[in-house]
């Protein structure tokens, strides 16, 4: 009856265009959403004029200024300032973080003036309950007084005060944790427990299969053989592998395979190019397959044609990007099958690691992606970039030694795999 109830039950699901991490996250929940189509909170059609201003004033200085950290000094004192006004406290001593900062103060001053108002008053046309993957819908919402449940997606292991209301006592939106890191920094921003589910990010079905993790399991067996070739990580745990994944096959279905993710800020394409460039030999001799993703920006790929066209990679270097978001995440996610380890700053992708993919952690931007990677590094799912000029040396190195297959079985065990479905799960039974 309840597997009756989670296929019936629709919500409005919605996003943000801001970057991708808040559109990937609401992704997966596609299956629930009205209509099978996410609700972005900034471009929604008919959105008024007034709203679309604000929300794409505050997208253009978002990208402005994770480009503008890339010059030397200059970029990150700015930066550094910037994110002053989003800084994750730290977690200890514990103590009372209940009251509100001046950004969220400002987030309800703009809402009490309207802000929002025509997107919720849509919504209540037809008032299923609402998942947001950005605080500021579920605020609108609850302003506005909604009349259905308000749940909120946490898309990173730690976030700062914004993400909960003015009151947390009096607030009744509830949040989806990806983490316990997230969950217990809920509490000491004031947010009822009962109002808080410990469920896992929100990872691509595709990629999972069904709750047995059919899809996932088959992915990693073959990944573990490309990130193992001197077999010395399988020898010395042949048990857990076995007990948890079964025999493992002479022979991956693809090759070697890393993935560098560019943000959606277009933020360290220089890293790629640098890493590329020191690979070259390693791509054109067939030992490595490298995929450059770049979302939806057509301006970047452009930048990666012209600068990789002189070397004559055959293929052997692809870069995967799309015209729509969806068609974008899409090809992401069945590209990520045959990916064996995902080079990628600590966004949303941190909770990929889940999947048996060995995150190398580019450098952050941000103090939530501080956390991420404090996290990734926590549970031993990621390892910090070297210098990418040497590439070529310290990536086969940590290969040979076995430390990618550790990290992509850490990975798999410590983290939730089934947020997709504990989150369709909760807004169904509740």
């Amino acid at each position: 009856m309840d597997s009756d109830k989670n296929r019936n039950q629709k919500a409005w699901v919605v996003a943000a265009d801001m970057g991708y991490g808040h559109q990937r996250t609401a992704y997966p929940l596609r299956g629930i959403a009205f209509s099978d189509k996410i609700i972005n909170a900034n471009s929604y059609e008919g959105i008024p004029k007034k709203d679309r201003s604000f929300w794409r004033q505050t997208r253009s200085l978002y990208e402005f200024i994770s480009r503008f950290k890339r010059i030397p000094l200059l970029g990150d004192f700015i930066f550094s300032f910037m994110d002053k006004f989003q800084r994750i406290l730290s977690y200890y001593p514990k103590r009372d973080l209940s009251r509100p900062n001046s950004s969220l103060k400002n987030v309800f001053h703009l809402i009490k003036e309207g802000w929002g108002k025509d997107l919720v008053e849509r919504l209540k046309k037809n008032p299923l309950p609402v998942v947001a993957t950005f605080f500021t819908p579920a605020f609108m919402a609850e302003e506005y007084k909604y009349p259905n449940k308000i749940y909120c997606v946490v898309c990173d292991a730690d976030i700062n005060r914004s993400w909960v209301s003015l009151n947390p006592k009096k607030s009744k939106i509830k949040y989806f944790t990806p983490c316990t890191w997230a969950r217990d920094r809920l509490k000491l921003y004031g947010v009822a427990p009962e109002n808080i589910f410990l469920t896992g990010f929100p990872l691509p079905k595709e990629n999972i299969g069904t709750e047995n993790l059919e899809v996932l399991k088959e992915d990693l067996r073959n990944r573990l053989v490309n990130l193992d070739p001197e077999k010395r990580y399988r020898k010395m745990y042949e048990p857990l592998i076995k007990g948890v994944l079964g025999k493992l096959p002479d022979k991956s279905d693809h090759p070697l395979t890393i993935m560098f993710s560019i943000g959606g800020a277009g933020a360290q394409k220089e890293i790629c190019i640098k890493a590329i460039n020191s690979l070259k030999e390693k791509i054109k001799n067939n030992q490595l397959r490298f995929i450059i993703s770049l979302g939806v920006r057509g301006e970047l790929e452009k930048y990666f044609l012209e600068n990789i066209k002189g070397l004559k990679l055959d293929g052997w270097v692809h870069v995967l990007s799309a015209k729509t978001i969806n068609k974008y995440f899409q090809t992401f996610n069945e590209t990520l099958s045959q990916t064996d380890v995902l080079w990628t700053k600590p966004s949303e992708l941190s909770f990929y690691a889940g999947l048996g993919i060995p995150i190398i952690i580019a450098p952050t931007i941000g103090s939530q992606e501080d956390f991420n990677k404090k996290w990734l590094l926590h549970i031993g799912a990621g390892i910090s970039q070297e210098n990418p000029k040497y590439t070529d040396q310290w990536f086969f190195d940590w290969l040979n030694a076995g430390d990618f297959a550790e990290l992509a079985m850490e990975g798999f065990i410590e983290i939730e795999k089934l947020g997709t479905y504990n989150i369709e799960r909760i807004i169904a039974n509740e």
